[in-house]
C-alpha cells in the first residue's frame, strides 16, 4: 500500500478510538427540587 493510504487509515483508526473514548466518560446529572408554583391561601380575616 502507499503511505497515503496507510496515513489516512491510521487517522481513521485514532479518530473512531478517541469516539468511543469519548462516550465512556461518566456524565454528571444534577438534581434540583423544584420550588411549589404557589402557596395555598390562607384565612386572615374578611377582607384582608
Amino acid at each position: 500500500m502507499s503511505k497515503s493510504i496507510k496515513l489516512l487509515a491510521t487517522f481513521g483508526f485514532i479518530a473512531v478510538v478517541a469516539a468511543c473514548a469519548r462516550e465512556q466518560q461518566a456524565e454528571e446529572f444534577v438534581v434540583v427540587d423544584p420550588e411549589p408554583i404557589s402557596q395555598e391561601p390562607t384565612y386572615t380575616g374578611k377582607y384582608k
